[in-house]
């Protein structure tokens, strides 16, 4: 189903509230998997539909490869949450993002990271404007 641009910004303000809210309560420097545990029971509390480490196929030239990429958090199907708890932020992170919008053609996504004096500074929201 798609969604309409004011649905989506609905949603991801929602998601936006959500990290804030994990972050106000726990602060910077948890493990990732704390966050993403934390960020599942917010998300849940708010009503929207979320699984974590949800599994991601890797088709190569007509075949779906004997291995799987794991997704933190997909939220209502349609936005990805890739969670860190870094002291740097590497280009990379970004690219891994964008490579999983595009294996599962979804066109919004976040890279947060939470080992960070201000969240609003760990917060990256990123389109994939070419989905496949």
């Amino acid at each position: 189903m798609e969604r309409t641009v004011e649905e989506m910004k609905a949603l991801t303000f929602q998601v936006r509230g959500a990290i804030m809210e994990v972050y106000h309560n726990l602060g910077p420097g948890l493990l990732e998997k704390v966050y993403e545990q934390a960020l599942m029971c917010e998300l849940k509390e708010r009503g929207l539909k979320c699984q974590n480490q949800v599994e991601c196929k890797v088709p190569y030239k007509g075949i779906q490869l004997d291995m799987e990429l794991r997704i933190d958090i997909l939220v209502e199907d349609c936005i990805i949450l890739e969670l860190k708890s870094v002291d740097t932020m590497i280009s990379l992170y970004s690219k891994q993002l964008l490579t999983y919008m595009r294996l599962t053609n979804i066109r919004v996504g976040f890279l947060v990271n939470f080992n960070v004096e201000d969240i609003c500074l760990g917060i990256k929201r990123i389109v994939n404007k070419f989905p496949s």
